[in-house]
């Protein structure tokens, strides 16, 4: 369909590779090439490896400030363009990574970007950038209009882009035992806010809040995944050391369907919890997504507002995950749009 040419999937932050994974996959059993870039940051790269996913690394996180930001941007799709350049993909694509839209935009390569929170501000870059949104059917209209993206281009699926990352997934049921978790406790995985990111441009009270009630729980067995390495000194000196999780880069996958809570102050992990059974709580302290609201509404994510509700939480062993179906129809009609926004 291509004719040898290539897709070229951008990887900026950790959730990237799990959402990504199934779709290379697929594009591989259609016959289909990848040129896979990715961003040093998190655990993004050591991702990559367990997957399989063989990446050409380039740029960083330019860390908390907006200068920062806006530096390892532009750092970023000078890379960027320099390896497209190389080897001239057909199509690219990425989970809104505004360095991918730009670089591919410059250089006259048709771009895709997927999304599911209609509060980040970087919105109006890569969506104005890209020739198809793709965006959960919940995503608000308004939101879509005032961002850039104009109906025509813009494909609303329906559910989340969880299901598609979790599209032929099989949960282990021993995945955790081999980790070293052989207690019989209930697993509580907790995520701590992205404080780097350009839609967390605030404080997260309650989190600590949060910590101290599961370190005094001794009939839960708490991990926190720190993101980044600063975040998990600055969580060391707060006294959370004994929490945190040193070992390798779990599978997120098998972590979040072998968990008996997941507690996150973002939204990826909570909505890989929610398509698996795992009870899942928010204690995220911005602005709702839309994604996020519907699954509240649908009684599959908890919020944590108060410190009455975190005192309120009960973490007990849940029955074994399962899959919802859904995903893998909608991997399928992600490739094929993108194929199709390839052949154009």
């Amino acid at each position: 369909m291509l004719g040898g040419r290539l897709v070229w999937v951008d990887l900026a932050n950790s959730p990237h590779v799990l959402f990504f994974a199934p779709i290379i996959r697929e594009l591989h059993r259609r016959g289909i090439a990848t040129a896979v870039t990715a961003r040093e940051f998190a655990q993004t790269v050591p991702l990559c490896e367990e997957f399989g996913i063989t990446v050409e690394v380039i740029g960083r996180h330019g860390g908390g400030g907006l200068v920062g930001k806006g530096r390892s941007l532009a750092d970023r799709v000078r890379g960027l363009r320099s390896f497209a350049a190389r080897t001239c993909p057909a199509v690219a694509v990425s989970h809104n990574s505004y360095a991918q839209t730009v670089a591919a935009r410059s250089l006259g390569i048709p771009v895709m970007t997927a999304m599911d929170y209609e509060v980040q501000p970087a919105n109006h870059l890569a969506f104005r950038c890209a020739d198809l949104v793709a965006v959960p059917d919940v995503f608000p209209l308004d939101r879509l209009r005032a961002q850039g993206a104009r109906p025509g281009k813009t494909w609303r699926y329906p559910g989340l882009k969880e299901h598609i990352a979790l599209a032929g997934f099989i949960p282990k049921p021993g995945y955790l035992a081999a980790q070293g978790f052989n207690d019989d406790r209930p697993l509580a995985v907790v995520r701590p806010p992205a404080g780097m990111a350009l839609y967390h441009r605030f404080e997260n009270l309650l989190f600590c809040c949060l910590l101290r009630r599961l370190q005094r729980d001794a009939a839960v067995r708490t991990i926190v995944l720190p993101r980044t390495a600063d975040q998990a000194a600055a969580l060391e000196r707060g006294g959370f050391g004994e929490l945190l999780w040193r070992g390798e880069a779990f599978d997120g996958r098998q972590l979040v369907a072998g968990a008996d809570a997941v507690i996150s102050a973002g939204g990826s992990m909570n909505r890989e919890a929610a398509v698996l059974g795992t009870p899942a709580y928010s204690i995220y302290a911005g602005k709702l997504a839309a994604v996020d609201r519907a699954l509240v509404a649908g009684g599959r994510l908890t919020l944590l507002t108060s410190e009455a509700d975190i005192d309120g939480m009960s973490i007990t062993a849940k029955p074994a995950a399962a899959v919802a179906a859904v995903g893998d129809r909608l991997l399928r009609e992600f490739v094929d749009r993108l194929l199709g926004l390839a052949a154009r």
